[in-house]
């Protein structure tokens, strides 16, 4: 049998190689494990978080030999901070990829919200969205080379959802900002699609059910499961697989979409719970 003369590079697919990808909440949760695993893939990482993103970011370096990430801490709902952090990732190379992840929670329907609950969504959850949108997107069509945006919305935003009436609000925001960047931004290089998760296993997930529920966490914590069809919590690293995905060039002719993750619940017409 002859040998072969193929002599075609192989590849990694879903590479970032060159690429510097700004990522919000990166430093716990499903923010991290989008950046461990765009670090993995070649992407300089610019991890954004509230508090302990320069530690966060160090480990992270030290646990993937050759891999670059960069902690900043950031309100998000402060655009003068988001615009001076920015500044400082500009260091690190164009942005070439945002992944908007960071947001908070809220718990009760229309009469248990009250004003300043539905102020703090909109600040962090919206308002913070719209800042990193407009920074990144900005320095994106600087030098006409474009990039790729991602929004974490939620399955809140797609259908009901019981006593989550101010997270609603602000998931159904990030869908629209969603279609809105899609549409104005394509034909400049940038595409901007969306991830609706459902319930994902995170320490938030058990730091709510010990404050809630003591002594019934793992009651909960099934009932909470079972809300998904397929009978389970997402686990960050599926929904990290997909953001991957949709930030690589493998997905150039994906925009404007909004993708759910989440176990088939988005077929039900209301939620379990």
């Amino acid at each position: 049998m002859e040998a072969s003369n193929d002599s075609r590079a192989v590849t990694m697919a879903f590479s970032l190689n060159g690429k510097v990808a700004v990522i919000t909440g990166g430093a716990s949760g499903i923010g991290l494990e989008i950046c461990t695993l765009f670090a993995k893939q070649g992407a300089t990482i610019a991890m954004l978080d509230l508090a302990g993103a320069d530690s966060a970011a160090a480990e992270l370096s030290k646990s993937i030999p050759g891999s670059r990430c960069e902690g900043f801490n950031c309100d998000v709902a402060d655009q003068a901070n988001v615009d001076a952090v920015f500044e400082k990732i500009s260091a690190l190379g164009r942005i070439d990829i945002l992944v908007n992840n960071a947001g908070i929670g809220h718990v009760g329907d229309l009469l248990a919200t009250d004003g300043e609950a539905m102020d703090r969504m909109y600040q962090v959850n919206v308002k913070g969205v719209f800042h990193c949108l407009k920074a990144a997107v900005a320095r994106m069509l600087a030098d006409g080379k474009g990039g790729a945006v991602l929004n974490l919305a939620s399955i809140a935003s797609l259908i009901g959802i019981p006593d989550r009436f101010a997270y609603q609000m602000s998931k159904g925001a990030v869908l629209t900002m969603t279609y809105s960047c899609a549409v104005d931004y394509v034909q400049k290089g940038i595409r901007c699609n969306a991830i609706c998760p459902g319930r994902v296993h995170t320490p938030f997930v058990d730091g709510f059910l010990a404050k809630n529920y003591p002594g019934k966490e793992k009651e909960m914590f099934a009932k909470l499961a079972n809300t998904q069809p397929i009978g389970r919590m997402g686990k960050p690293s599926e929904i990290a697989g997909l953001a991957l995905y949709l930030c690589s060039d493998e997905a150039e002719f994906v925009n404007g979409a909004i993708v759910p993750i989440d176990g088939g619940q988005n077929k039900l017409l209301l939620s379990k719970l």
